[in-house]
């Protein structure tokens, strides 16, 4: 009888209709696939039950988190191969389809060879149930998305992990979006990110005396960017009590106390405007579809007329039916927990919906692919630390999160862009200048 590895091999191949892209290892030793590429190395049957029980991305992830299945050689390869093989798809191809179980489905099949093949798999797991997720996974939740205390959860869950893990992650910027790499991939991470907090800033107009509003502030590099090179007052608020301590002590070691506010506070909550700016950077993505236009018509209210808006959001592509866009499975249960990305014709429609003139739109995709390779190379090279601070599976988690998010940049599967806007004076004016010119300038 063939091997498990062999065995394996001719389920994908039957279902996907190709061969694996990768080399499949499994628990017994055997190997089949490609000599030249990375190996998918399957350690246990418990890595095959969760795959038949929730096939797809969810039962993949699972695998992966509980270190039963791994990757030798690139896993950025890896990942570009898998890409390549379900590119286009909205669920897993084959009997099953997104979240159907292989023994759900082995009743209702009519073909003998998908009968036998799947059957064949369901032998090599064995009879036992599949294991429980592992205790990274947030189980899932019930009620409404984006109510302040779901909200503040979800923030915790990413972000209430530990700065010192953040700080391996991120290195000294600690700023925790995508880097302007201005001077292409061969510019250190930290110079790039003081770049793209600079054109924020410019972008912005900044002026000493004025009042900037940092929404979803982290740990306070874009007020404390603001404060010391443009002389604003900047008030930062965030979700994150663990951010918010951070911050506060950075905010106080460069002696800016006078200049910078930080507060664990929701958008929703915020009382002093006008600001004659605002600044959020990768904070829209945690605020849904449903709550977008508030949140739009909030940071409008808190805007001085002639006020500025920079919103830089991940996008993705656009759906031909839009009611079939669900959550990543993986993302929702490991890393963001309801967090949602719109197309970004959707984001330009609800800021101006919401009274903002949309000015100018940058995408910087490319961008955030050098940006997340640069944070997973930290992440390499600092492992044991990284698992020390936050265990195995929680590192296993970003280490697949900003591999698979890199090759999606790559790929143009999801994007990245600075959207600036205004808030007009009465009579429609803007303020704003002719051209590009005065934050392209270097």
């Amino acid at each position: 009888m063939p091997e498990a590895a062999e065995r394996l091999a001719a389920v994908v191949t039957h279902l996907w209709g190709s061969a694996p892209p990768l080399r499949l290892r499994t628990w017994d030793g055997s190997e089949a696939g490609p000599a030249d590429a990375p190996v998918l190395v399957i350690r246990s049957r418990r890595a095959l039950h969760r795959l038949l029980w929730r096939p797809g991305e969810l039962g993949l992830a699972r695998a992966w988190v509980a270190g039963e299945i791994d990757i030798e050689g690139d896993l950025y390869q890896a990942l570009d191969r898998l890409a390549g093989l379900v590119w286009g798809r909205e669920e897993p191809p084959g009997p099953t389809g997104r979240g159907r179980s292989a023994l759900r489905a082995l009743g209702t099949l009519r073909d003998p060879a998908t009968r036998r093949l799947l059957g064949d798999a369901l032998a090599l797991a064995g009879a036992a149930l599949p294991p429980p997720p592992p205790p990274e996974e947030v189980p899932r939740r019930n009620g409404i998305r984006h109510t302040p205390a779901r909200d503040r959860a979800a923030i915790s869950h990413h972000y209430d992990v530990g700065n010192d893990f953040y700080a391996l992650l991120l290195g000294p910027s600690m700023v925790y979006s995508c880097a302007y790499w201005q001077d292409g991939p061969d510019t250190g991470l930290d110079q790039a990110q003081h770049a793209k907090l600079d054109l924020v800033c410019r972008k912005l107009a900044l002026r000493p005396g004025q009042r900037l509003l940092d929404v979803g502030c982290g740990w306070g590099s874009m007020v404390l960017h603001a404060a010391e090179h443009y002389g604003v007052q900047a008030v930062g608020v965030t979700l994150s009590e663990e951010q918010a301590t951070y911050a506060r002590k950075r905010v106080a070691a460069a002696g800016h106390t006078d200049l910078v506010e930080i507060r664990v506070q929701d958008y929703r909550e915020i009382p002093d405007g006008p600001y004659d700016a605002i600044s959020s950077i990768g904070m829209a993505e945690h605020v849904g579809s449903e709550q977008y236009l508030a949140y739009a018509d909030r940071l409008h209210a808190l805007l001085k007329p002639g006020g500025r808006l920079l919103n830089h959001q991940i996008s993705r592509r656009p759906l031909r039916r839009e009611e079939d866009y669900r959550l990543d499975d993986f993302i929702d249960r490991y890393v963001f927990p309801d967090g949602e990305l719109a197309p970004v014709g959707s984001t330009v429609s609800l800021l101006e919906k919401a009274g903002f003139e949309v000015r100018d739109v940058e995408a910087l995709r490319e961008h955030y692919a050098l940006t997340l390779r640069a944070w997973g190379a930290h992440l390499e090279a600092h492992w044991d630390e990284a698992v020390r601070l936050v265990g195995a599976g929680r590192a296993r988690v970003w280490r697949l999160y900003m591999a698979a998010s890199a090759v999606s940049f790559e790929r143009n599967g999801i994007g990245v862009n600075q959207v600036l806007a205004v808030r007009p004076e009465p009579g429609g004016v803007s303020g704003m200048p002719p051209s590009r010119g005065p934050w392209a300038a270097q």
